[in-house]
């Protein structure tokens, strides 16, 4: 890849129910056409379900299973997809202030955040439930970009929705945002940048708000140890600077160069040729006013949305077109999998599990004492062998009784469950479909014929958008996995 620059039990406040709590209207003319639930409370036990266990491979987290608190990719049983972040078991003792964060953060409902749409708190687990974002951070975008690198206009877009983000968030009584960097800032399906909610809560009650290095780190949080809306404007100074070169630079090299009217070794050489220079030199004047040593001179959010309105460009065209990235449909081409399910042709998805087999059981664990193994294997493998006879057959309504003997039996098998919801499917029968193919991928997080499964259950439902979500995930997955297997 190339780079540009250096790079549970009972609720402990609740009932055990998933409790619902309604969020007063926030009214802003800015949400028009965000449609989003209520913040909730979620079991922890429905989002182990949603992360496949909290797998590896649903990790999303930069920094991986090192980070101190691991940030998940999932899905719930409605179908909607979010991210999930879990604090280490230290985080956030006092379980009241935990909800009360969160259900405050969880308040906020705008277009320009990865917005808050629940929380768990059982026992010592501590987890946030936020909109998932599909297209990474401005870091990946912005340092370890490997197709183009990021344009002017959609650099200075960024920054924009950044301070509308802020802006808005300051008028709700949310003002400060700890460790503001460029991988707080995601995009959304539509490559619109987004502001992670996550960063308006502290990594732990008593935890530091700034975890980047010092050289990056506002000099009054140096001397006091607190955050105050003014640090805040200090950081995105610093990602002001990141936009402009294309590296994380700290802020004293960046305003040594800025005092020597540098400019050209501070700007990014592949921005040549794309902007004027007044729009360069009111974009650095902007950086260096928000990295001000003293606090109170620097702007305040309204100002920089006055001071970057006029700069916008391009505005017409759609930030996934000025990202180079395909819009919604998959630029994959489709399998034979993934062209029956668009057909809707089930003896075809049938004619295709028939031949697979059960070669991706391969690895997947019946964890049963050596008594129940005694007394249950040869029964359930009976079970499952007269499953697949009757699944050959084509005989669903017997398949069905057949695998559900296997399940009931305590063994686990993605491809059994995968039949199981293709006989459902066969059957008329789209809801149990649709679990079955979601068990399916608890079980196996990153296997595509669940995802397919999935598609061709939501599109028996009538879900067609869901369903093509799915499908997208399905033919991506189908192709890493190509890809893997080829080499």
């Amino acid at each position: 890849m190339g780079a540009q620059g250096s790079k549970l039990g009972t609720c402990c406040l609740g009932s055990p129910k998933t409790a619902v709590l309604e969020v007063p209207d926030v009214g802003n003319e800015e949400d028009n056409g965000l449609s989003l639930p209520a913040f909730r409370e979620f079991t922890y036990e429905q989002l182990k379900n949603a992360t496949s266990s909290f797998a590896v491979e649903n990790i999303v987290s930069e920094h991986g299973e090192k980070a101190p608190n691991v940030v998940y990719k999932g899905k719930l049983e409605n179908q909607t997809r979010i991210a999930v972040k879990r604090f280490n078991r230290s985080a956030w003792p006092d379980a009241r202030q935990f909800l009360e964060e969160a259900r405050s953060v969880g308040q906020l409902r705008n277009q320009k955040l990865a917005n808050l749409l629940g929380c768990c708190c059982e026992n010592d687990e501590r987890l946030l439930v936020a909109e998932y974002m599909p297209n990474s951070t401005l870091a990946k975008h912005l340092f370890h970009w490997d197709a183009q690198p990021m344009k002017w206009a959609m650099r200075l877009r960024v920054v924009f929705h950044l301070a509308q983000a802020l802006e808005y968030c300051t008028t709700r009584g949310r003002s400060l945002y700890h460790d503001l960097n460029a991988y707080r800032i995601l995009f959304d399906a539509d490559c619109n940048p987004r502001l992670s909610c996550f960063g308006l809560m502290k990594n732990s009650r008593d935890g530091k708000s700034y975890s980047t290095n010092l050289a990056f780190t506002p000099p009054e949080y140096l001397r006091t140890g607190r955050i105050t809306p003014e640090s805040v404007i200090y950081s995105f100074g610093t990602l002001l600077l990141d936009l402009i070169s294309g590296k994380h630079i700290p802020p004293s090299h960046a305003l040594d160069l800025i005092r020597d009217r540098n400019l050209q070794m501070l700007t990014d050489s592949c921005l040549e040729g794309q902007f004027s220079n007044d729009d360069g030199t009111e974009l650095v004047r902007l950086a260096s006013r928000c990295l001000h040593y003293e606090p109170q001179e620097r702007p305040n959010t309204r100002s920089l949305i006055s001071a970057l309105t006029p700069l916008q460009k391009e505005i017409e065209v759609p930030s996934h077109v000025l990202m180079g990235v395909p819009h919604s449909a998959s630029s994959l081409p489709l399998s034979a999998l993934g062209d029956a399910c668009v057909r809707r042709d089930l003896t075809a998805i049938h004619e295709i599990l028939d031949t697979l087999g059960y070669k991706d059981d391969e690895g997947v664990a019946n964890e049963l004492s050596f008594q129940m193994w005694t007394d249950q294997m040869q029964q359930s493998l009976e079970s499952k062998k007269k499953g697949d006879s009757s699944f050959k057959q084509k005989d669903f309504k017997s398949a069905i009784e057949r695998y559900t003997q296997f399940i009931d039996g305590g063994m686990v098998s993605p491809t059994v469950h995968a039949r199981r919801s293709l006989s459902y499917l066969m059957s008329d029968m789209p809801q149990p479909a649709l679990e079955d193919a979601m068990q399916a991928q608890v079980i196996s997080p990153v296997w595509h014929i669940a995802l397919y499964l999935q598609a061709a259950a939501l599109f028996a439902l009538g879900s067609d958008n869901q369903a093509e979500e799915a499908l997208k995930e399905a033919t991506t997955l189908e192709a890493n996995r190509t890809g893997t297997d080829t080499k």
